[in-house]
C-alpha cells in the first residue's frame, strides 16, 4: 500500500534517496516508477554541507523550496533546456533534495512515446533526469508542487521500502565538485538506469568508482 505522507523523506539525504527508489510519480495519465536518484545536501551551516548542491552557498530565489518541508517539487532547467525533477527532503528549514535521474514508465506509455519521439526504446523514455521530466510533462511552472497533496496535479507515492540488497550506489553524475561522494543510488535490476558519466571538470578520483 502506498504511503501518503512526506514524513518518511524528512531524513538525511542518502536515506531519503534510497526511500524514493521504487516510488511512483504520477502526472495526468502518466505514471513512472523511480529507479535511479541522487542525493544533495545544503549549505555549510546545515547538517549536510554539500558544495555540489544548488543550496550549497545558501538560500536564493531559485533554490528556496529546498529549505522547506520534505515532499515538495524542486524543478530547474539544465543547460537551459532539460527540466530536472527533484524531491525535497530533510526537516523544514534544512536544505536538501533528491534528484530523480531515471524511471520506468508504468502507465500512459503512448502519451510518453509522443512526448519522446526520439527515444530508441521504451527503456529510454524516462532514462536521464531531463527525459524523466519530459516523460511526465513537468515544467518550471510546477515548481513548489506539494507531491503528497491528493489535489496536486503531480503526485508521489512511496511504495514499500526496497530491500537493501537490490540497491547499488556510486558517485554522482556530472558534478565537478564533491564528484566522488557516493550519493547516487539505483535499482540494480533495472535496465532503465542511466550510464555513469564523470564530469571532465572533476578532479581525477583517488579510488576506483562504479
Amino acid at each position: 500500500m502506498a504511503v501518503v505522507s512526506a514524513e518518511e523523506l524528512a531524513v538525511e539525504p542518502p536515506a531519503a534517496a534510497r526511500r524514493l527508489l521504487g516510488a511512483t510519480m504520477r502526472s495526468g495519465p502518466v505514471a513512472v516508477r523511480i529507479v535511479e536518484v541522487e542525493a544533495y545536501g545544503g549549505d555549510p551551516a546545515g547538517p549536510w554541507p554539500d558544495p555540489a548542491s544548488h543550496s550549497g552557498r545558501g538560500r536564493t530565489k531559485r533554490n528556496g523550496v529546498m529549505f522547506g518541508p520534505a515532499g515538495m517539487l524542486y524543478v530547474y532547467l539544465s543547460y537551459g533546456m532539460h527540466t530536472c525533477v527533484n524531491v525535497t527532503s530533510g526537516p523544514d528549514g534544512t536544505a536538501s533534495a533528491v534528484l530523480v535521474r531515471s524511471g520506468e514508465v508504468i502507465d500512459g506509455l503512448e502519451t510518453v512515446r509522443a512526448r519522446r519521439p526520439g527515444a530508441r526504446s521504451d527503456l529510454d523514455l524516462a532514462r536521464g533526469p531531463g527525459n524523466f521530466g519530459t516523460a511526465l510533462g513537468i515544467t518550471l511552472s510546477d515548481y513548489g508542487t506539494a507531491l503528497f497533496d491528493p489535489s496536486s496535479a503531480i503526485r508521489l507515492e512511496l511504495n514499500g521500502p526496497v530491500d537493501a540488497t537490490e540497491i547499488a550506489s556510486g558517485p554522482r553524475v556530472g558534478v565537478s565538485t564533491a564528484a566522488d561522494v557516493p550519493w547516487r543510488f539505483w535499482l540494480s535490476g533495472s535496465r532503465a538506469v542511466s550510464v555513469y558519466r564523470r564530469s571532465p571538470r572533476a578532479p581525477l578520483p583517488t579510488t576506483k568508482v562504479v
